[in-house]
This record gives C-alpha cells, structure tokens and sequence, in this order.
C-alpha cells in the first residue's frame, strides 16, 4: 500500500500559541461568501435535522413537566430544558461546524456528516455546556465578559473532535489562542449578528400587514444564506487559526467526503 502524503493546511497550534497568526476580516467574509453559494444546501439539511429533532425532543420534555407554558414560567424547568437541549443536539451541530472546516480546506461535504462524531458525542456535549454555563455566567455580570467568552469559546467544539482533546483542555486552548485576535473575531461575529437583525427588517415591517407571508418568506431565504456563511466563517477561522492535518487523498475535491469516507484524521 502506497503511503499517504500528511500536509497541514492553514495555521498550527504551537504557533497560534504564540500568536503567529492574522485574521483578515474582509478576506475571510469573502471566501465563506464564497464557500456559501457553493455549499449552503449540505449545510441547511443538516441544520434542518438539528432543529427538527430538538423540537420534538423539546416537546416530549415539556409535556413530562407539564407543558410549554408551565416550563416558561419556572425557571428550573426552562434551565432543565435548555441543558436538555445543548447536551442532544450538541454531538450533531459539531458535524455542521466540521463542514464549515472541510470546507474551508477544500473537501466537499454532505449533510450526513452531523453524524460522523458521535463517538465523541459525549465529550462533544459536555464541552457545549460548560462552555454555555461560561458564558451564561459571563452575560450576567455586565454583559461584555460574556462577549468575550463568545468569542473565545466559538471553536472549542472542532478541536474536541478534530484534535482528540478534552472538553476542558478545548476550551483552555481556544482561550489561550483565541485572545490575540479577539478583536476581529467580534468584529466577524457582529457583522453576521448585523446580517441577521436586517433580514428581519421586512418580517417586523409586514407583521401587521396583508403581506407578513412576504416578510416570512424574506426572512427564511435569507437565512439559508446567513446560518451557512457562519459556518463557514467559523471553518477558515479554524483554518487559520488551529489548522488541519490532511492526507493526499482528502485533498481530493472532487469527490463527496462521506462519514464512511473520511480518513482518520477526520474520525471522531
């Protein structure tokens, strides 16, 4: 058998450690602008999946503690649900967020890959909610901390999945690494943020009009757009930032990268 060529594509930690790495802000929202129009169906199936299954969980859940309107008004009952959530739907968002880094190094993907990290879907989860107790932590004292720790923890999952790491030493790295272009990294997260309040524009506009269909419809197509730019940008972050281990078969772009298919670099 003929030995495979490794190649590391974008940045690396020892060197992002240090701080020898740079984020161009138009550059990158460019190239998942890019990226989006060519790969925005793989991704929206995916998220689609996620959103269906969390509601029917959602509501199995309510109706045990009884009811949606009970949940709401106590509190325990609305935290027990959101931990509920973050911890099932967790193992399959990070199969979206590793499309967004195959993506960004070249490999086309299809929306089965949500579920090609279920083996590490337990390490996956418990480093989604620690990493949602920090920042939830981090938003009620005075906002701003819970900003940075936004940021900072924004590509802690990848590196559980494709770095092998612990929750905990995922989310110490994607701090350490993270604080030298903390900056930019809001400012990308802001612009997208930005995205998203416009296209609810038209929705708030014709709320009370004959043609709030059209608001709706506005709304949902331009989110089909804007969710998989995001992950896409989240993919050449990772990129430049933590870098990925290729070999010269996955570097094939011409091909689907299927679960079955990806090498073990990629294997959960």
């Amino acid at each position: 058998m003929d030995e495979k060529k490794v190649v590391n594509v974008g940045g690396s930690i020892e060197e992002s450690l240090q701080g020898q790495y740079t984020i161009d802000v138009p550059s990158v929202l460019k190239e998942a602008w890019k990226l989006t129009l060519r790969t925005r169906i793989a991704i929206n199936v995916g998220l689609l999946f996620i959103l269906i299954f969390a509601v029917i969980v959602s509501f199995v859940i309510s109706n045990s503690l009884g009811g949606i309107e009970e949940v709401i008004k106590d509190p325990q009952s609305s935290t027990l649900l959101n931990i509920v959530i973050v911890l099932i739907s967790s193992p399959f968002l990070v199969g979206v967020e590793m499309m967004g880094i195959f993506h960004a190094v070249g490999i086309k993907t299809n929306s089965k890959l949500i579920f090609a990290f279920l083996k590490r879907g337990s390490w996956v989860a418990v480093c989604a909610l620690l990493t949602s107790v920090l920042i939830s932590i981090g938003m009620s004292l005075f906002i701003l901390p819970g900003i940075y720790l936004s940021a900072a923890f924004s590509l802690a999952l990848p590196l559980v999945v494709d770095k092998n790491l612990s929750p905990l030493k995922a989310i110490i790295l994607s701090l350490k690494v993270t604080r030298f272009q903390w900056f930019k990294l809001v400012s990308i997260y802001a612009l997208l943020l930005i995205a998203l309040f416009m296209s609810l524009i038209p929705l708030v506009i014709l709320a009370q009009s004959q043609f709030s269909v059209i608001g709706v419809i506005i709304f949902l197509v331009a989110l089909t757009f804007i969710a998989p730019l995001f992950y896409n940008v989240k993919g050449i972050l990772y990129r430049e930032i933590f870098g990925m281990q290729l070999s010269s078969s996955d570097t094939d772009t011409d091909t689907d990268t299927t679960p079955n298919q990806m090498s073990d670099t990629f294997s959960a």
